[in-house]
């Protein structure tokens, strides 16, 4: 939408290597997934590549790292309803 703003017409002629973001900001598949979050979270990302070393190796999405958290969620709270429920 930035490129469409600032160019308006002359966008439907552009390249990809035009309008692609040049200083990326990845993580590495050892990195925590709080820590991508707050990659993300700060850097206003919808999307970071996953490099092992100069190789991309995957790609990580906000909603790839929400979901993780609702199952660990999930997960926490069925063990604090049967800890609850076994001291009855």
């Amino acid at each position: 939408m930035r490129a469409f703003r600032t160019r308006g017409a002359k966008l439907a002629d552009a390249t990809v290597a035009d309008i692609m973001t040049r200083n990326v900001t990845t993580c590495r598949p050892n990195d925590t997934v709080a820590g991508a979050m707050a990659v993300m979270t700060r850097g206003r990302f919808r999307h970071l590549p996953v490099m092992d070393g100069s190789q991309l190796v995957g790609l990580v999405s906000i909603g790839d790292l929400v979901k993780h958290r609702v199952r660990e969620m999930e997960l926490e709270t069925g063990v604090l309803r049967d800890i609850v429920i076994a001291k009855r």
